[in-house]
């Protein structure tokens, strides 16, 4: 738990620091993820991997109010962000919270899955996030080892549910990252 928790709060780090760097006026440009402007990609990233982060180790259901909102209406919606993602990480902080099984509303799977998970998620949705407003992510080696294990871990099942695309060709100077965004079926050249 303790290396998980680590990386969770490195990468939640990095995820308010790019959420700050997004510049309203670009809300309505393109993202890596096609189906999603940089609007509705920033209320995923922001529910999931937030406040679904926090309620997952809460063992507690999404409000449907939050299911619906779009955070980037408020002004200062990347401070908000920030301050959820502290909650969230400070919720993972009891090891209580990575022991046992989560419910998903149907099926339940280990809490420490479920935590690696949202990481992934949190990291994906970042670099997307980032690559739409032209900013970088910036994780440890230690940190991006544990998104590859992630991704890897994943993969399939994700595809299953198109929540991944097929992998795209690793270039062969990939860093780590790289590699975690080629295995999801990110290009990692892709710019807007």
């Amino acid at each position: 738990m303790k290396n998980e928790h680590r990386a969770m709060t490195e990468c939640a780090a990095e995820a308010a620091r790019i959420a700050r760097g997004v510049d309203p006026g670009r809300l309505a440009g393109p993202t890596p993820c096609a189906e999603w402007d940089l609007r509705g990609l920033v209320n995923h990233w922001v529910l999931y991997s937030s406040h679904g982060l926090e309620h997952r180790a809460l063992r507690k259901p999404l409000p449907d109010e939050l299911t619906a909102c779009d955070f980037t209406a408020d002004a200062d919606w990347a401070e908000q962000y920030a301050a959820q993602l502290d909650r969230a990480v400070a919720a993972w902080a009891d090891p209580a919270a990575w022991e046992g099984e989560i419910d998903l509303g149907g099926s339940a799977m280990p809490a420490k899955e479920i935590a690696l998970m949202l990481i992934e998620e949190l990291v994906l949705h970042g670099w997307d996030v980032a690559r739409a407003t032209g900013q970088e992510v910036r994780l440890s080696q230690e940190s991006a080892a544990f998104v590859l294990r992630a991704v890897e871990s994943n993969a399939e099942i994700y595809r299953q549910y198109q929540g991944f695309a097929d992998p795209v060709d690793r270039p062969a100077t990939a860093t780590t990252l790289e590699l975690a965004l080629a295995a999801s079926g990110r290009d990692p050249q892709w710019t807007a």
